[in-house]
C-alpha cells in the first residue's frame, strides 16, 4: 500500500510504502471491537459511591410502637422507603471491578489493524515534517485546511513538540497524543489521524511490531537487565 506523504501546505511530496500484511492483512472488526471495549472500560474511575442503611446519618430509634397505630411496621427512618434513607443496593464498586484485559500481543495486533482500517478509508494524513514556528491557533487551522481535515482529528506528535501541542490546544475537534500512545480506541474516536512520516515509521517498526514470540524473547524498548555483581 502506497500512502501519500504531504507537506505542511497540503502538496504531495512523496509516498510511504506500508506492508498491509504487517497490519493484519485485512480489517478484523471483531478484534478491533474487543480492544475498543477494553480501552473504554479501563477509563472508568469506579468512584461512584452511595450510602446504605448503615451509613446514613440519623437516629436509630423506632418511629412508633409496633402495633396499634394502624400504620405499617417501621423501625428507624434510615430505610430505603423513607426520604433521605439509605440505598437498598448501594454502589460500592472500585475501578478494578470494571477493568478488562487482553494479551499484549493481541492488543498490538488490534492497534495495528485499526491503523489499517484508517488507511483503507483514506483517513490518515502522513506529513513529511510537522513544525510550527510559533504556537498559533490560526496557523494550525490553516494547516488542517491545507491537508483537508474537516472533522475530528488525532495528532500524534512528540511530547517535546510544544509549539504544535499549544497550537492545537484551543481547537475542540483536535486531540494530541504521543506517537507511541496510538491505540485502537483513540484512532477510532477521531475521523482523521495526522502523523509525521518519521513518527509513523518508528511506530510501525517499534514495540507494536512485535506480535509474535519475539515480544517475549527479545522485546523492543525494554529496560536493560541489571548486571549481576
Amino acid at each position: 500500500m502506497d500512502v501519500p506523504v504531504l507537506n505542511m501546505k497540503g502538496a504531495q511530496v512523496g509516498t510511504l510504502k506500508i506492508d498491509e500484511a504487517s497490519l493484519g492483512g485485512e480489517v478484523k472488526p471483531s478484534l478491533i471491537k474487543q480492544a475498543y471495549v477494553m480501552y473504554h472500560a479501563n477509563l472508568r474511575q469506579g468512584s461512584a459511591r452511595t450510602r446504605n442503611r448503615r451509613e446514613v446519618e440519623g437516629a436509630t430509634r423506632k418511629l412508633y410502637k409496633q402495633k396499634g397505630t394502624g400504620n405499617a411496621r417501621h423501625g428507624d427512618r434510615k430505610v430505603n422507603l423513607m426520604k433521605g434513607g439509605g440505598h437498598a443496593h448501594s454502589k460500592k464498586r472500585v475501578r478494578e471491578d470494571y477493568r478488562l484485559a487482553m494479551p499484549k500481543k493481541m492488543k498490538r495486533k488490534a492497534n495495528r489493524n485499526a491503523l489499517l482500517a484508517k488507511l483503507v478509508d483514506n483517513e490518515v494524513r502522513v506529513i513529511d515534517a510537522i513544525a510550527f514556528a510559533t504556537p498559533k491557533t490560526k496557523e494550525m487551522t490553516g494547516f488542517l485546511d491545507a491537508i483537508k481535515v474537516d472533522k475530528t482529528a488525532l495528532m500524534a506528535v512528540p511530547a517535546t513538540d510544544m509549539p504544535t501541542r499549544l497550537a492545537a490546544r484551543n481547537i475542540e475537534t483536535i486531540k494530541t497524543c504521543r506517537p507511541d500512545q496510538l491505540t485502537a480506541f483513540e484512532m477510532l474516536n477521531h475521523r482523521y489521524l495526522v502523523i509525521s512520516k518519521a513518527d509513523l515509521e518508528a511506530w510501525l517498526k517499534g514495540p507494536s511490531s512485535q506480535t509474535g514470540k519475539d515480544a517475549k524473547v527479545n522485546p523492543l524498548g525494554a529496560a536493560p537487565a541489571a548486571e549481576v555483581k
